[in-house]
């Protein structure tokens, strides 16, 4: 077997072990505490991840004409948790938080979510710093909840190191933080140890969950779920649809959808396989157009958990899922920050997925013209040193050092 047939038959694995479990999920239990800090009606919360771009290669160009209609109808639809952080959309979200939402809306009318970017931080006193300055760009005097962000092996020793759950709970103590959670990208054991020393200290636990990497050996999202259960705390969703690959999926497996129900979006079921589950107090959805807001608000606005059926249709999905699957990248960009040769990465692995899933002797060849156009501005999957600073920051554990020398032999020969 060779290295790519290697890597393919590794992925169809992951996918074949995330079959959905759910049985079991929703024997987890939850507690009356956690149960009182659900509202069935308000469960989807708008992710400031993927805006709504003027110029795609710039993710600092945000349309702010498109992103405005998009909070308005988010908010008239009932709906009130907006997430943002600090180095989103090229360090510009909190900025575009604040244009979008807080200056145009009550603040009685929304909830805010926000982090602190502990793998970037240096020192105790730059935590102080950066989430001063957060409250400049986001233009609030407090945020409804606030996350010690993207925990692995990776960060913790900073989250100790700057007693970062002290720091905001002492935030929380002057009124500047109403709860207090983090984010977390390790596996289960990991985050056992983690509850194990700061359970006390947070309300919340964002997690990242989704039917495909439900059972995935890479995130463990249905033990990572069940553990956070057993401390009694109410989850948020991140990544229902995986960076939008659950949103677009291979026709096939979208047919397995239609076929059901026509008229709902491949969006809708990873969304609400997620919200259905017990203690999910929110689900996070990185919306990029209106389009997207008025479909997730229109089925979200009486949210009906996934029934039997919907489960079994959900699981044949998955199945065929797995023969398609390729780069599990969800675009969140945190490699992108990290490079030194500065490689357009989510964007050279959407482009290689959608030649993978293409028909033809050269599937790749109609996106070569969208790669070189990118490598102008970007560097090429062929500048790659291998350091693998980019690896250490990927919430989804891609090998991408391998991944760029497929990149530059399908896109660069």
């Amino acid at each position: 077997m060779n290295r790519r047939e290697f890597l393919f038959s590794t992925l169809a694995t992951f996918a074949l072990a995330a079959l959905p479990k759910l049985t079991l999920a929703e024997e987890a239990a939850v507690s009356e505490a956690v149960r009182a800090k659900i509202n069935p009606k308000n469960k989807l919360g708008f992710g400031f991840m993927r805006l709504p771009l003027k110029n795609p290669a710039d993710q600092t160009d945000i349309d702010y004409d498109e992103l405005n209609k998009m909070v308005d109808l988010f908010l008239e639809r009932g709906f009130t948790y907006f997430d943002t952080a600090w180095m989103y959309m090229g360090y510009e979200s909190e900025i575009a938080l604040r244009k979008s939402l807080v200056e145009r809306h009550p603040r009685n009318k929304f909830t805010v979510a926000s982090k602190l970017p502990v793998g970037m931080i240096k020192s105790k006193a730059e935590q102080e710093q950066v989430f001063n300055k957060q409250l400049e760009k986001t233009g609030l005097d407090y945020f409804d909840y606030y996350l010690v962000h993207n925990i692995n092996p990776n960060t913790i020793d900073n989250v100790r190191n700057f007693d970062s759950f002290k720091f905001v709970n002492d935030k929380k103590k002057q009124g500047k933080v109403k709860n207090v959670g983090f984010s977390f990208h390790g596996d289960a054991d990991m985050l056992e140890e983690v509850m194990k020393e700061y359970a006390d200290e947070v309300d919340f636990v964002q997690l990242q969950i989704n039917y495909i990497d439900w059972d995935n050996p890479g995130i463990e999202g249905r033990r990572c779920y069940e553990i956070v259960q057993r401390y009694n705390k109410p989850v948020i969703v991140m990544e229902p649809v995986k960076g939008g690959s659950l949103a677009n999926l291979p026709p096939k497996v979208e047919q397995i959808f239609k076929n059901v129900e026509p008229n709902m979006s491949p969006a809708s079921w990873a969304i609400r396989y997620a919200a259905s589950l017990p203690g999910v107090m929110m689900v996070l959805s990185g919306m990029s157009n209106l389009a997207q807001v008025e479909d997730n608000t229109a089925y979200m606005q009486n949210f009906v958990p996934l029934d039997d059926k919907e489960k079994r249709v959900i699981e044949t999905a998955v199945k065929a899922l797995h023969d398609e699957l390729q780069i599990p990248c969800t675009a969140c960009r945190y490699c992108v920050d990290s490079c030194p040769m500065k490689i357009a990465i989510p964007d050279y692995f959407m482009l290689y997925n959608k030649g993978a899933n293409g028909r033809g002797s050269n599937p790749f060849k109609a996106y070569k013209g969208a790669y070189d156009k990118l490598a102008q501005t970007y560097g090429k999957a062929s500048s790659c040193i291998a350091c693998r600073l980019c690896e250490k920051n990927c919430p989804q554990h891609i090998e991408i050092s391998q991944w760029m020398k497929k990149l530059a032999k399908v896109f660069e020969a």
